[in-house]
């Protein structure tokens, strides 16, 4: 993992995202000490404000496409999405040319292209974030 992470937004940034997401629709910050284990595990640096906003103002918030449940909080997928196995955030992205696999018939959902995109062996550690969700962080709606 390399460590090259930007620098702090700017405050007005910060009171933006802030304004954007109402208190009482936003899932508890995590802290800069959970954002950076996260960042550890998985291998990769959060960008700016990003990384801010997750520390210090929501991780997560109803507020967004319902379809999807909000902005979902940090590593979780949306309860309409398949499970495919633990997500691999700090590996390199798999594809090497473009594919628009929406536009093609027929294509095999085990295509290792795609497994390739969204899975790693199992951790022995146990749980992480991104296994499937068996509930709603508090205060979602």
């Amino acid at each position: 993992m390399t460590d090259a992470r930007d620098q702090r937004p700017a405050e007005a940034t910060l009171d933006f995202l802030r304004s954007a997401f109402p208190p009482e629709w936003r899932e508890p910050a995590l802290g800069h000490e959970a954002v950076a284990a996260w960042e550890q595990e998985n291998r990769v640096v959060l960008p700016e404000p990003y990384r801010t906003f997750i520390a210090e103002v929501a991780n997560g918030s109803s507020l967004g496409p319902a379809g999807d449940g909000g902005l979902q909080p940090l590593g979780w997928l949306p309860d309409t999405w398949p499970y495919l196995g633990p997500r691999q955030p700090g590996e390199p992205f798999p594809l090497e040319a473009t594919w628009s696999w929406e536009d093609e018939q027929g294509v095999d959902p085990e295509d290792p292209r795609i497994n390739a995109a969204f899975t790693k062996p199992h951790s022995p550690r146990g749980p992480s974030f991104s296994e499937p969700r068996t509930d709603r962080p508090s205060g979602s709606c």
